[in-house]
């Protein structure tokens, strides 16, 4: 029996999917948002289900891209690698004016991996393929997407939540996550605020198209003065993300995508009649919606992704954002539902990426500014949108409850190549962090007492590490003098930073955790 299925508490049977069921956390929406949460629930061992209510998983580009601080969490739970294959690190962006190109260029093509910063470039790939990637990794805990359930209401109380499907099935959680999308039904029926600006007329056109006869080495991007069309490949596919200004009729109203519509806006752009479009698998319109809920949870209920937080797309934070939600609220709820956390840690979810959301509406608002006036010039293109504060790596919580001391507390943990101390083996930092617990990292042989201590006491909290730093990757790093102790938190998040005497200090800081 897998540990991840619900078990009935009265009868210590798995609970059928197809009856009134027991979990731990109930997850509304199986996008990248719901599934990334998902899975570091399951991973840690916590009773999951997730649920969504389309009948069937779609095939459309949508969010088309993980960034650098994304791709680290997808090492963390297994999936980078997988991703990585489906994906293009680097792309090429070719500009045109007139018809003709004027200029190419690829974002952060002066990065470069280092001991750090693994991952230089962000990757372009398909939001279905990382869908997908994420769902084969949850299949693996035993969880499947319950697809068709559509969640009409729930309740809840101080001892859990009760979910009504539309089908009539009860589903008893101890906690549920809304991953839900802009429209979240689930935000709406906690009675949230969404605060902010939508457009009131769509401002792009866009769709998934073959485009054969245009070279797919290029992400291709015409601008000119009254009108604009890009087109995006994707390795692996022969379907393209169309974006475009959107056709407009006599009256100056926006048209509806087609396939025909598509055709001559980009006739009209590339003036290249050697290639035709078609096989359309995807029509949308888009317009700019810049809103966020005015809380993160209410009671045992949760936010995360679209649901708590919509923006501009310049700078591709949507999806990412979304993900470090669902890992930031994952490895705490995993926690408390496990016994090893009072549930005051999760408090600390809303405390901390509330105030990234409205940073991330004010750093997207920005970049589509950037983005707007920057097209206006013969050889620009969205290359303007993607600065070092899309990359999300500076992000951290140095004014959160769980910044505990000492440098870089709160912030993100870098990686590090160094040495296992007993064994000698060549180790990455990155894979030492990988896992639902606390990683307590020993620099130097004057941390081992502490590090054994730390293991005997908080058993299910903590893994412990001594390394051996023979080329100052780490102390350079975490900014160390000498040996130290570093508690890097199960998202990768520095807790604690302090020297091999406050071993007892770590050790009474995880026990009090959140109680």
């Amino acid at each position: 029996m897998s540990p991840h299925e619900p078990i009935d508490e009265l009868t210590g049977v798995r609970a059928d999917a197809s009856a009134d069921a027991r979990t731990d956390v109930l997850v509304v929406g199986a996008g990248p948002t719901g599934l990334t949460l998902a899975c570091t629930l399951a991973r840690a061992g916590a009773a999951v289900r997730i649920i969504d209510k389309s009948p069937a998983f779609h095939r459309t580009s949508r969010g088309k891209g993980l960034n650098q601080r994304s791709r680290e969490l997808f090492h963390d739970l297994g999936v980078e690698e997988r991703a990585a294959a489906f994906g293009v690190e680097r792309i090429a962006l070719r500009k045109y004016r007139g018809g003709v190109a004027v200029a190419d260029s690829v974002p952060f093509a002066d990065r470069v991996a280092t001991p750090d910063v693994p991952y230089a470039g962000g990757l372009l790939i398909p939001q279905w393929r990382t869908e997908q990637v994420l769902r084969d990794r949850l299949a693996e805990y035993g969880v499947e997407v319950e697809l068709g359930c559509e969640l009409p209401g729930f309740t809840q109380d101080g001892d859990g939540v009760v979910a009504t499907l539309a089908d009539g099935r009860r589903v008893t959680a101890a906690y549920l996550a809304g991953c839900d999308g802009g429209r979240s039904p689930v935000r709406k029926a906690l009675g949230v605020g969404f605060e902010g600006e939508t457009d009131a007329e769509e401002c792009m056109v866009i769709g998934d198209v073959r485009a054969d006869g245009l070279d797919p080495a290029y992400w291709h991007q015409w601008f000119d003065e009254n009108a604009a069309i890009m087109l995006c490949p994707f390795k692996g596919t022969s379907h393209w993300q169309l974006q475009g200004a959107p056709e407009r009729d006599a009256e100056g109203r926006p048209l509806p995508p087609s396939l025909e519509s598509f055709q001559r806006l980009f006739d009209q752009c590339a003036r290249m009649p050697g290639v035709r479009l078609s096989d359309p698998t995807w029509f949308s319109t888009y317009r700019i919606n810049v809103r966020m809920a005015d809380r993160f949870r209410v009671g045992r209920v949760f936010l995360a992704g679209d649901a708590a937080h919509v923006h501009s797309i310049a700078g591709g934070l949507g999806m990412n954002t979304g993900i470090q939600d669902a890992f930031n609220l994952g490895w705490k709820l995993a926690l408390v539902v496990r016994g090893l956390a009072g549930a005051g840690l999760l408090d600390t979810y809303e405390e901390e990426r509330l105030p990234v959301a409205a940073w991330t509406l004010d750093v997207t608002n920005e970049r589509l500014r950037a983005v707007l006036e920057g097209v206006r010039e013969a050889g620009v293109g969205t290359e303007v949108g993607l600065t070092d504060d899309v990359t999300t790596l500076g992000v951290g919580y140095g004014w959160g409850g769980l910044a505990w001391g000492g440098p870089k507390a709160g912030e993100r943990a870098p990686d590090a190549p160094c040495r296992d101390a007993a064994t000698g083996e060549d180790i990455r930092l990155f894979d030492v962090f990988a896992g639902p617990e606390f990683t307590l990292l020993g620099v130097g042989p004057d941390s081992a007492e502490a590090l054994a201590e730390a293991e005997e006491k908080c058993a299910g909290l903590l893994t412990t590490r001594l390394v051996d730093d023979h080329e100052g990757h780490v102390r350079r790093g975490y900014d160390m003098d000498g040996d130290g102790l570093v508690l890097v938190r199960p998202d990768n998040h520095v807790a604690l930073s302090a020297g091999v005497d406050r071993g007892a200090e770590v050790v009474d800081r995880l026990l009090r955790l959140g109680r």
